[in-house]
């Protein structure tokens, strides 16, 4: 019998670590090659780790709610045949102390942060990641700035969210010597102190959950970055309504995926941007940064009551079927927990249904780096006034108002409303000839 270990594998570009969530086995459990045997997360997605061997797991290294670095060993299983990715008896037979990596592990995450950092100038009193280091000098930020960026990460450590931000925002900061009051913090502290929020006899005190902090933490700082405009529209959707409804058995049996009204409000989304490319912009300091391809986030509602926004890429280049097969694919994964890292990355534009939950409109909050986002809301049945050419008559409609919020340090009334008007003018005018 052999020792294999069980490494916490690579989760993508910037992801160094995780935290788990809840063991699947137990210490003694016998597992199978390609089990999921661990629920992780990080700042960006949860998702399950399996084993590449089967065994019997012999030790857990990390319990629930502790922290493993990529590559470090997370637990230790007995395996058949000769010594591979073995450790020694003694160190499968020490305290439940979490084990740390072997010298092969730790020269394979070292070295890639020796050379992040052989070409700076940075001191060793920062821990920076290869990532955020890399920012840092593309951006000439010096080590004195570095030192005044609040980090969120573990033990207070910069994240790529936190010097990205601070990057947005570093245009408008006051230039400061060595000696002189640090720049604002990425995170302004209120002008006035939190009053305390007082509990009375029958409360229940709910500790949030790690997603639920991330979700609060990223709402303060999109608000707090972004001056946001919303600009509303009533947009009559009798004609997708009707399509969809001819069309949704006949895809199903074909495809078999649901029909969704979300594929369609995305083309119509896809539409306007190619119309608006300036609506599909990040802020970097004082630039503007046009992005290329279009990304779409979907927010989607986890089971839990949080929130999480996969990424259909490249959304311009799928047709509406396409768009159909992403978009079933994605809010499968998230509300089973299957999405990777990858899956929650590089959103350039943001749609969110609040009318799923029969809301008529909302005022979203824009994610960063984004600037706008838009809102669907529910689709009601009301009397409406139509012109024909024997003149005006009342009849019922499917009805849908949209909201637009904007962030107004790039985007004008005029190109953030004339954005949503060409959304409605695509769904209004929706043509019941359209393929599915």
């Amino acid at each position: 019998m052999a020792e294999y270990k069980l490494l916490l594998p690579s989760m993508g570009e910037g992801v160094m670590e995780a935290t788990v969530i809840a063991w699947l086995f137990n210490e003694g459990d016998t597992v199978k090659e390609d089990d999921s045997v661990v629920e992780i997360a990080t700042d960006k997605v949860d998702s399950d780790v399996p084993t590449p061997v089967s065994g019997k797991i012999v030790k857990i290294l990390k319990q629930k709610d502790e922290v493993a670095k990529v590559g470090e060993a997370i637990a230790i299983l007995e395996i058949e045949g000769e010594s591979g990715n073995t450790v020694s008896e003694n160190t499968a037979s020490e305290t439940p102390a979490p084990a740390t990596p072997d010298s092969e592990t730790l020269k394979t995450i070292e070295e890639p942060l020796k050379a992040a950092a052989s070409n700076t100038e940075y001191s060793g009193d920062l821990y920076l990641s290869p990532l955020v280091k890399s920012i840092a000098q593309q951006e000439n930020i010096s080590e004195s700035e570095l030192k005044t960026i609040k980090g969120s990460g573990l033990e207070g450590r910069i994240t790529k969210e936190n010097i990205l931000a601070y990057v947005a925002n570093r245009g408008s900061q006051p230039q400061v010597t060595q000696q002189a009051v640090p720049v604002q913090q990425t995170t302004p502290q209120p002008s006035t102190p939190v009053t305390p929020v007082q509990v009375a006899a029958g409360d229940e005190i709910i500790p949030m959950d790690r997603m639920r902090k991330i979700i609060a933490e990223n709402m303060v700082k999109a608000k707090q970055i972004a001056p946001h405009v919303t600009s509303f529209i009533e947009t009559d959707v009798t004609n997708v309504v009707k399509w969809r409804a001819k069309h949704k058995d006949i895809f199903e049996k074909r495809e078999g995926e649901k029909l969704t009204f979300m594929p369609i409000f995305v083309k119509a989304i896809v539409k306007a941007i190619q119309d608006y490319p300036m609506i599909n912009v990040s802020v970097n300091g004082e630039n503007i940064i046009k992005k290329k391809n279009i990304n779409i986030g979907m927010a989607t509602a986890l089971p839990d009551g949080n929130l999480i926004v996969p990424v259909i890429k490249n959304a311009d280049q799928l047709s509406l079927s396409g768009l159909a097969k992403a978009i079933n694919d994605l809010a499968y994964r998230a509300r089973n927990k299957k999405l990777r890292p990858e899956d929650t990355q590089g959103a350039t534009y943001t749609i969110s249904n609040v009318g799923s939950f029969g809301n008529l409109m909302g005022t979203p909050i824009i994610p960063q780096p984004q600037v706008a986002i838009l809102a669907i809301g529910a689709i009601v049945k009301k009397p409406a006034v139509l012109e024909t050419k024997d003149g005006d008559v009342i009849a019922i409609r499917q009805l849908m108002f949209m909201s637009h919020s904007y962030d107004h340090r790039v985007v004008d009334g005029s190109l953030g409303g004339m954005f949503l008007k060409h959304v409605h003018d695509y769904l209004q005018n929706w043509d019941m000839n359209t393929e599915i």
